[in-house]
């Protein structure tokens, strides 16, 4: 047989076991990711019992564009409106749980002699929860819409990006184990938020717009097309600034699921995800070795028990810190007391990048399958622990947790300044990334770039600097406006607590001077690029410029356009 052809005889075999294997765990109401599971340990090289796949290397390939699909899938029904819309609860739950796992786990690494990022690591996949799982469950249970299954959702997604983040660490990790982990682990963080926030500004404003542009000449045809193109050139960039193919599909995802067309692309790709799922996960299942499953049973089992019973205590924990109910938090605690495909990915990177030991990717499978089985029943259980833990409560220690919240209503104060932030804490560092990047572009290509086109070597010295300077100050204005700018809703809230405490006026001083001195930083930058006066001179010329972009009309002009632009493609408006 040629090698295209076994190639061929891969797939059909793989492709057909799933199929089998699949339709026989409906019938019996099972998962099908854990059929897939199944399909592939009998099609591995460790069982012989059936024919088996011989490229395996190819095999793995697939698998990696199952993971650009599936991560791809996730980002389109992930919402960023969503997610900001449900409160601190969900994020409180979320955070807290995963912190606390994180820690059960890496107590279990040093147990086992682990090195201190392979235990995180190890916490991190036992924190991970299955959303598949998880909505299955929900189905065949009548629970959606229910408090604390609205609650679970928002921790799913949440887990969802931790775990996005978590694959961007682990290459991390695996770069620098030459060097200082920790410093280049915080410089990762720093460029992954710098790059997220440039991909997600610049997606929204310009993707939707096209969208809706060229909307009368895209079938569906076009559409999936367009978006698989687009997902796969996201993978390209990624992977061209050190980050994951899997954070490039999730982000290209989350962009597209802000647009009006999110539901058609997620309808419209939804076979070719499942395709290319399915081979993930039989590719998955083939690496189940029994011979390490039998040399590491205690592991698993460990790994089993810890999931089952103390996630369960740590997730319920995490929703009453968050002030949740005690009966949605036990609820909620006791559904997320599993171990998700996200740690199947997660453990796949670890040990491909040798951050991890091999076996560790069979017994996260092997653990993953027996608590994904035991989901339903959990979520059963937590009724009667909670009607069991709600008879030994005095009245008083119940009524105590069910009124708790961590962010109470407060003073009117509070509320005030906590508006003031939201309000203008994201524009400070949004704009602020954008004019860095913008000003990188153009000290790095664009001005270099013009400064070679012929004639323009005949222009002065200073006379370049002088357009170059007020070519880079132009191009920066509506984001350096953007920074300082106040809406109506925060000069009434400034008004509002300068009534309640004149004292108030000393820290809505140092918050507004905080803002200039970053205006003021980019428009110092600009001008010692280019100019060698002595600095006082730069001082004083850069708070002159400033007066002009803040007072500008232009700028007030340019700034409310692209605002209205990226509000209407954000909220998916037609």
């Amino acid at each position: 047989m040629s090698e295209d052809l076994k190639l061929v005889a891969d797939l059909a075999l793989i492709l057909t076991s799933a199929g089998v294997v699949t339709v026989l765990f409906k019938l019996l109401k099972q998962p099908l990711v854990l059929g897939y599971l199944v399909a592939g340990f009998l099609v591995g090289p460790h069982l012989h019992i059936f024919p088996t796949v011989t490229d395996t290397a190819t095999v793995e390939v697939w698998s990696e564009i199952g993971i650009i699909f599936m991560m791809f899938g996730v980002g389109l029904e992930f919402s960023f409106k969503k997610l900001m819309s449900v409160g601190s609860k969900a994020f409180i739950t979320a955070f807290v749980g995963i912190i606390g796992m994180m820690g059960v786990g890496a107590l279990l690494g040093f147990v086992m002699g682990w090195g201190v990022m392979e235990s995180i690591f190890l916490g991190g996949m036992l924190s991970m929860s299955s959303t598949a799982i998880i909505v299955k469950a929900f189905e065949d249970l009548d629970l959606k819409g229910q408090p604390f299954a609205n609650l679970t959702m928002v921790v799913l997604i949440i887990q969802d990006i931790v775990a996005v983040v978590m694959m961007v660490l682990i290459s991390t990790v695996a770069a620098s184990k030459h060097s200082a982990p920790g410093k280049e682990m915080l410089m990762s963080i720093v460029k992954l938020v710098f790059f997220l926030i440039i991909w997600f500004v610049v997606g929204i404003y310009l993707i939707p717009t096209l969208l809706r542009k060229f909307k009368k000449y895209i079938n569906d045809e076009n559409l999936l097309i367009i978006s698989i193109g687009l997902c796969f050139a996201m993978v390209i960039i990624a992977n061209g600034v050190g980050f994951s193919s899997a954070l490039g599909a999730f982000v290209i995802g989350s962009i597209l699921s802000e647009t009006a067309e999110s539901q058609r692309i997620e309808h419209l790709t939804e076979s070719i995800k499942n395709l290319f799922s399915a081979i993930f996960f039989v590719s998955v299942g083939m690496m189940i070795d029994p011979q390490v499953l039998a040399e590491y049973w205690k592991l698993i089992l460990a790994l089993v028990v810890i999931t089952l019973v103390v996630k369960a205590f740590v997730c319920s924990a995490a929703a009453v810190v968050a002030g949740a109910n005690l009966e949605d938090s036990i609820k909620s605690g006791f559904t997320l007391s599993q171990i998700g495909e996200f740690a199947f990915i997660i453990a796949a990177v670890a040990v491909a990048q040798h951050v991890m030991p091999s076996y560790i990717y069979p017994v996260i499978i092997a653990s993953s399958v027996i608590t994904t089985f035991t989901t339903p029943y959990w979520i059963k259980l937590a009724t009667p622990v909670y009607n069991g833990l709600e008879k030994r409560l005095s009245p008083k220690a119940k009524s105590s947790l069910d009124t708790y919240a961590l962010f109470g209503s407060g003073n009117e104060g509070k509320k005030n300044w906590s508006s003031i932030i939201k309000s203008t804490l994201p524009n400070v560092i949004v704009f602020s990334v954008l004019s860095f990047a913008t000003l990188f572009i153009l000290f790095e290509t664009v001005i270099p770039f013009v400064r070679k086109i012929p004639y323009v070597e005949m222009i002065p010295k200073w006379g370049f600097n002088t357009l170059a300077a007020l070519g880079s100050l132009l191009a920066v204005s509506p984001f350096l406006f953007g920074i300082v700018r106040n809406s109506p809703k925060v000069h009434e809230l400034y008004r509002n607590l300068v009534k309640e405490n004149r004292a108030n006026m000393l820290a809505i001083i140092v918050w507004t001077l905080f803002r200039f001195t970053i205006v003021f930083y980019f428009v110092f930058t600009i001008l010692v690029k280019y100019f060698k006066f002595t600095k006082w001179v730069i001082v004083l010329i850069a708070i002159a410029v400033i007066f002009v972009i803040v007072l500008s009309r232009r700028n007030l002009s340019r700034f409310s356009k692209l605002e209205r632009k990226f509000k209407t493609n954000l909220n998916g408006d037609v």
